[in-house]
């Protein structure tokens, strides 16, 4: 949004994006209230009334807003310049326990991010993604202005270096920051350069996958945003304060699908494994434990043997090494032991949770709580701080509220909890918001079609469907059965085991491998994972009931939900709903459902108004 003038502003801005999908706090419209007038009036006393200022600007594919973009001439050269302008009300902050990226602010809880990190991360996300800035990276600057503050207040601030995308003003010294603006901005009109800006090509999305191998060996290739930045200087402060003070602290970053917990997780495996820092990786599913091996370990062993399981630690030391991250922690069981496990290994087992904060001297766990889709996982970030503060261990918690998968539609994502009943809010009717595209068909065969097409067009895509059809071995020729049959459509489940079958990749694979599209997955191939098109066959166990979606148990063919005395119906309707939840938010750019039931597919066709042109297709380079 462009700031026009003061009258009404917030108001106008509040509306606007109300209108699309995001809800707006009380705590938000005062921010903007009290931070927008006093950056309208710098900009009017400086001279440079015809700048343009984009409002509350939205990060490409992703769901974070940026408080201000500038945008005008530069007074040198005549080109576009773009200044990030992140403002913060804060009148005094110290830095965070000695450190120089964290900073503690006074009244507010937890560290945060030192504001010239953070807006300098901003402009280099803006760099990497926004074509109209690769060929000339000089044209953004970026500042954080603390209009309220004196210098005194924030001294420990100003001692970072500055840089030309992390200057830090205050409120003291407003004629430097009007001299500055001076210097960055010409006089004139900026309303080209923000139509460029706006208008801009903007490069695809990285997948985690495809920079796994580069993320361990080199540097990041994935800049961390605000609260991501925070949970990765957290650990690495803890690491630090445990081996000079022997001190040992847990970490708990909780986020929804696509807030970039795994992106946290390997940005801190690959520095430590760079230091050569003990470090290792685990996970409870071996789906996404091997591909990790095979595609971060990739040509090297000792990276390989960084990926180990939650079940790795059962005759594990206490501090046997400095870090242990614990990817997907939701999958955190009640213990180890499985049917494999020995008698005498069995009788001393510990709590799988003991295990692992004891084995390392910063355990850090990364999780979502509603994709929990198995009787047994227990992982919370209730039971996991309560149990390690049990222990003696201090827990940094860190929520996540960016999306950066689904189009960085926080509107998606709140429809896909309100549509299944998990966050206490009514289903409601999807119209789209210009992020990510969702729709219903009517039958399987053109829920597939849909997928290959989008495939074909140099995307990834692939289907999944809820655990209500039999899951067969593969026939003595070599052939996978095609156990999920609907009418006259009918396809195999991916691969039982790690092996391929024919064309079709083994189960860890099923999610990253290009042949993985002819097979439907399940919840346990498909979580932890993402792709650009999301197919999703809701089964008989979720339908349509009184205008909501209901479980139904007996219709689930899930050997977990077998036993009422072990797993009530309560759990079985929760761990069902929790299913479609991950598979619902797999997709990257969009998610196409399809019922078997018909009154839930018109149920879902009510609750999906959006019109698609049949001749839309969509480029490789569209966010």
């Amino acid at each position: 949004m462009r700031l026009a003038s003061e009258g009404g502003l917030v108001d106008v801005l509040a509306e606007r994006l109300r209108s699309s999908g995001h809800g707006v706090a009380p705590a938000e419209k005062r921010a903007w209230s009290r931070s927008l007038p006093v950056l309208a009036q710098d900009l009017v006393d400086a001279g440079l009334s015809q700048v343009e200022v984009l409002v509350e600007y939205q990060l490409p594919l992703t769901s974070r807003r940026v408080d201000a973009v500038l945008a005008g001439s530069d007074p040198r050269t005549g080109g576009d310049a773009y200044l990030v302008v992140e403002l913060k009300q804060w009148s005094h902050a110290t830095a965070y326990e000695d450190s120089d990226t964290l900073v503690a602010v006074e009244h507010a809880r937890g560290p945060r991010l030192h504001p010239g990190v953070q807006v300098a991360d901003y402009c280099r996300y803006l760099g990497d993604f926004l074509g109209v800035l690769g060929q000339e990276p000089g044209r953004l600057s970026g500042v954080a202005y603390l209009h309220n503050a004196v210098d005194r207040d924030v001294s420990d601030l100003l001692d970072r270096p500055a840089t030309e995308q992390s200057r830090v003003f205050t409120g003291q010294h407003r004629g430097r920051w009007l001299d500055y603006l001076r210097a960055r901005l010409a006089a004139s009109s900026g309303a080209d350069a923000a139509d460029r800006f706006l208008a801009s090509t903007v490069r695809p999305s990285r997948h985690l996958l495809a920079y796994a191998a580069t993320e361990l060996k080199e540097r990041s290739h994935f800049t961390l945003l605000d609260e991501q930045h925070v949970a990765y200087e957290l650990v690495m402060h803890a690491v630090e304060r445990a081996r000079t003070a022997n001190h040992k602290r847990a970490v708990v970053v909780a986020g929804g699908p696509g807030s970039g917990k795994s992106v946290i997780a390997l940005s801190v495996l690959g520095e430590l494994a760079r230091q050569d820092r003990s470090v290792l990786h685990a996970t409870g599913s071996r789906s996404f434990t091997q591909t990790l091996r095979r595609y971060a370990g990739r040509g090297s062993t000792r990276l390989q043997s960084l990926f180990k399981y939650f079940n790795s630690f059962m005759d594990a030391g206490t501090n046997d090494i400095e870090v242990l991250i614990c990817d997907e922690a939701h999958r955190v069981r009640e213990t180890s032991v499985n049917r494999y496990t020995t008698k005498a290994r069995r009788e001393r087992a510990r709590p799988q949770l003991e295990e692992l904060v004891s084995v390392a001297r910063v355990p850090v766990f990364l999780l979502d709580e509603h994709q929990v889709v198995k009787p047994g996982e227990l992982g919370n970030v209730e039971v996991i701080s309560s149990f390690a503060e049990k222990l003696g261990l201090e827990v940094d918690v860190v929520a996540l509220h960016d999306q950066f998968r689904c189009g960085g539609s926080e509107a998606y994502e709140q429809w896909v909890l309100d549509l299944l009943g998990l966050d206490g809010g009514e289903p409601t009717v999807w119209t789209g918001d210009g992020r990510f595209d969702v729709r219903v068909v009517d039958s399987p065969q053109e829920l597939e079609e849909w997928l290959v097409d989008r495939q074909a067009e140099g995307g990834t895509a692939r289907m999944s469907a809820g655990y209500c059809w039999p899951w067969s071995d593969p026939r003595p020729d070599g052939t996978l059965v095609p156990d999920v049959t609907i009418g006259g459509w009918a396809r195999p489940w991916n691969v039982k085991s790690d092996r391929s079958v024919g064309d079709a990749p083994g189960s860890a694979y099923w999610a990253t491998d290009p042949n993985g599209i002819g097979q439907v997955g399940c919840v346990y191939t498909a979580q932890g994972f993402e792709y650009d098109w999301s197919g999703v066959i809701i089964g008989p166990d979720l339908v349509a009931q009184d205008g909501r979606l209901v479980p139904r148990r007996e219709e689930s063919r899930d050997p977990a939900f077998r036993s009422r005395r072990t797993v009530s119906d309560e759990e079985a309707e929760r761990l069902i709903r929790n299913t479609y939840k991950v598979l619902l938010t797999r997709g990257m750019r969009g998610t196409v459902l399809y019922a078997t039931d018909p009154e839930t597919r018109e149920y879902l066709r009510e609750l999906v108004r959006v019109e698609h042109p049949p001749e839309v297709r969509f480029a490789r380079d569209v966010g």
